[in-house]
């Protein structure tokens, strides 16, 4: 019987892989080229088959990390071990197509793009019909561009979520499997990959405001709010950024390769084109409604994070150092967006916590690694499997260091005309020892996240250690 079968024919981009491999290529040109888009737009304007061409020569491509639809993956095995034929008909460059095919081990054929033909829709069919005859093959496909594929085509196979795509393919008589897409919905991943939930570190930016003593300052509030947004919408440009630069590391991660660029739940291209958008929005903001000195500081934020994500973050030890100023950076934004003096002890304080709390992230990290049986250097890291002691070390001895600073800043007179009784800010210092003691040891435990932030916000008992830090700052101030 699968003599007499007709041969399936699969489409590559958005069908067999959930991203588009002229986006992958165009993504990694840009990560490792960022000033080469001028290059990408000269390619563009020679055609898209030449742009994928050139592109298709500077990308590294390894087929075993790319985001796969297993359901269709698993049904294509199946139909390839009883004989079925399964050719590969993708619009993205041949040597591409060809290591995918080639990875996979399952196709008799491929048919994709050259240099001079792209081969897609009317070109692909008429040569799919030419090669099968008309109603001769099944085909597998995913957009509205397969239509005139899937008319030609004895069964048409379809991989969306599209209830209305499905439809009108139905209406031609000859649908065949749906598969699904596989993927979140489109408004769900993007909020996820611009991580509204890490906006919350931004929240430092009211704490000069609070440090102050200036709660019963409205102007105050409301600039320390734009200020905030400001901020929200910068960090989260530079998340997709960061994201879109460091995916090929993150799909060998084991938690990151869900992220939804990683996984192929968001379009690189969408990263590409809100990410801009977003800063821009970041920065208008910041020029219409707050300080000129706010402004600089937000531009040092975004340029010292895209130095992070593009080249800072492989060296050890300078990573987690620009990952406490970046902390630290917003308490000084709070400061000079609502004119507040900031404290030297604060910003002190706010270093050496945070460092150890990045240090908490690196070893959350080598754990997992480690827990793994990996021995060798992270990917896109500095450090070693084998480091997780020597970051430990230095990792609590940071956040110690942080409790001491608090110490030393009850005894400064300026704090005496702050609080009615400093001494009452004593009671924090064990409070905080507490807590940095035990967040260590629960990463050493292996049961810290990535993102110690975000675990504190999780956790209830942080959430009564800050109540009893306030409190404690309150009743110092009665």
């Amino acid at each position: 019987m699968a003599s007499q079968a007709e041969p399936i024919i699969v489409d590559l981009d958005g069908t067999l892989i959930k991203t588009d491999l002229l986006f992958e290529s165009a993504n990694q040109f840009l990560a490792s080229k960022p000033f080469a888009f001028g290059r990408l737009i000269s390619w563009l304007f020679k055609g898209r088959p030449y742009l994928k061409a050139q592109l298709a020569k500077h990308f590294s491509l390894d087929p075993a990390l790319l985001p796969y639809n297993q359901a269709l993956l698993t049904w294509l095995g199946e139909r390839a071990k009883l004989g079925v034929p399964i050719y590969l008909a993708t619009a993205s460059n041949h040597s591409l197509a060809d290591s995918v095919a080639k990875h996979l081990g399952i196709f008799t054929g491929v048919f994709a793009s050259t240099e001079e033909v792209n081969l897609k829709s009317e070109r692909k069919r008429d040569l799919l019909v030419q090669q099968f005859g008309g109603q001769g093959f099944d085909y597998i496909g995913n957009e509205a561009a397969d239509f005139v594929v899937w008319h030609s085509a004895k069964r048409a196979h379809v991989v969306s979520n599209s209830e209305a795509l499905i439809a009108t393919v139905a209406s031609h008589g000859n649908l065949g499997e749906v598969f699904t897409a596989e993927k979140p919905s489109w408004v769900g991943a993007l909020l996820k990959e611009m991580r509204i939930y890490q906006w919350v570190k931004n929240c430092l930016i009211f704490v000069p405001l609070l440090a102050a003593h200036q709660l019963a300052n409205p102007l105050g509030w409301a600039q320390a709010f734009i200020a905030f947004l400001a901020f929200c919408f910068c960090a989260s440009a530079v998340y997709l950024l960061n994201d879109l630069v460091d995916i090929s590391n993150d799909r060998i991660h084991p938690r990151k390769r869900f992220r939804p660029f990683a996984a192929g739940h968001l379009s690189l291209l969408t990263g590409w084109m809100l990410w801009p958008g977003l800063l821009l929005l970041s920065f208008i903001l910041a020029i219409s409604f707050l300080p000129s000195t706010f402004t600089s500081v937000l531009a040092a934020y975004f340029l010292i994070t895209v130095a992070y994500s593009f080249a800072l973050k492989r060296y050890a030890i300078l990573d987690v150092l620009v990952l406490a100023g970046l902390y630290t950076i917003r308490i000084l934004a709070g400061a000079v967006a609502v004119s507040v003096p900031v404290s030297f002890w604060l910003l002190t304080f706010s270093m050496f916590l945070f460092l150890s709390l990045a240090f908490v992230k690196r070893f959350s990290e080598l754990k997992t690694v480690q827990a793994q049986g990996f021995a060798g250097k992270l990917a896109g890291r500095g450090y070693a499997a084998d480091d997780l002691e020597v970051v430990s070390m230095m990792g609590v001895a940071a956040g110690y260091l942080s409790i001491l600073v608090l110490a030393f800043y009850i005894q400064d007179s300026y704090t005496a005309v702050l609080y009615r009784t400093p001494q009452i800010i004593w009671l924090a210092c064990p409070l905080l020892l507490y807590w940095v003691s035990r967040t260590w040891v629960i990463t050493h435990r292996g049961n810290m996240t990535d993102d110690p932030i975000i675990f504190a916000i999780k956790d209830r008992t942080s959430w009564i250690v800050a109540a009893c830090f306030v409190l404690i700052f309150i009743l110092a101030s009665l």
